[in-house]
């Protein structure tokens, strides 16, 4: 049987050796009865989306997403309710969809994923006109991104980002207002709110030990420790994955507003978007098809990724 008609969205400076990726896929892909797939490089200018589009109009049935979290994002939001399925072709040092699919940094990994054919309808987050599928963020986790150097990142990988964490550990809180699914406000003081449709970190630690990618919620965690002893006990009750973890809220919704008295650090899917007072979030139920490791119903989008994995090496 011949296979779909699928493109590759990739981000050059996050590949060290493109013609070997091109080779590659041209190989891997042959072999397994598809088709060329057709080759499109972001751009400073356009992350992705433009690129993800222009392959659907092209008819592609299949796109594969190629760089770090910004490529991801911007490939989701254009293929979000298309029914064009999205490949995760992990690259650069801080892939959190990558995560959450037990991927880890081997493009080859996802190359297999998408060949045996596992496939899951998942939710989009909006914010705007941007999509996301992991989680969004606004306080703590967003100026770690922002305080992380691309340089670290590079050298030793994901652990990069303890360093950007470590230097705000002791900020003062935020001061916000949220509101789930119209309800009335709830202040709070915490350092992040994040909003997460799945529940991995960077490093494949679970935070949202429920969060279900299809159900329709997000799940709304509220984290608010006040010193360095209250920031260890939920790192540690977070790493142990015990069922209470203190200082940390946890609820469901599937609209999910933030309000903050001054201008925040914000990110969606581990890549900074614009500072901001407000996020006002809606989900899209099962608006994005994802090749996922099989079997393909696990709750936990990345049941099985280890067995992917090795037969990947295999190939």
């Amino acid at each position: 049987m011949t296979g779909p008609r699928s493109a590759v969205v990739v981000n050059p400076a996050k590949v060290a050796d493109l013609d070997q990726l091109r080779r590659t896929l041209r190989t891997s892909l042959a072999k397994a009865g598809w088709p060329e797939p057709a080759w499109f490089e972001t751009t400073p200018e356009d992350p992705g989306r433009g690129q993800a589009k222009r392959a659907v109009a092209e008819g592609a049935e299949l796109v594969f997403a190629c760089g770090g979290d910004g490529t991801v994002m911007a490939v989701v939001t254009a293929l979000s309710g298309t029914g064009v399925a999205l490949a995760v072709l992990p690259a650069g040092t801080g892939n959190l969809l990558a995560a959450n699919l037990g991927l880890g940094t081997d493009p080859a990994a996802g190359l297999q994923v998408a060949l045996e054919g596992g496939r899951r309808r998942i939710d989009v987050g909006v914010i705007g006109d941007q999509c996301f599928v992991v989680m969004a963020g606004m306080g703590f986790d967003a100026m770690m991104l922002q305080d992380t150097s691309e340089r670290a990142k590079k050298h030793i990988g994901w652990p990069a980002y303890l360093g950007g964490a470590a230097k705000h550990l002791l900020d003062r809180p935020m001061r916000v207002r949220i509101r789930l699914d119209g309800g009335p406000p709830m202040p709070r003081r915490p350092r992040t709110v994040i909003v997460g449709n799945v529940g991995r970190l960077q490093g494949g630690m679970r935070l949202l030990k429920r969060a279900v990618p299809d159900d329709g919620k997000f799940n709304v965690a509220i984290i608010s420790p006040n010193n360095l002893f209250s920031w260890a006990r939920l790192i540690a009750a977070v790493a142990s994955r015990r069922e209470r973890v203190p200082k940390m809220e946890t609820f469901t919704a599937s609209r999910v507003e933030i309000y903050s008295n001054r201008s925040q650090p914000r990110q969606l899917d581990g890549d900074l978007i614009a500072p901001g007072k407000a996020m006002k979030i809606s989900v899209r139920h099962k608006a994005l098809v994802l090749c996922v490791p099989q079997p393909d119903a696990d709750p936990d989008l990345a049941n099985d990724a280890a067995a992917v994995v090795k037969r990947a090496k295999q190939r």
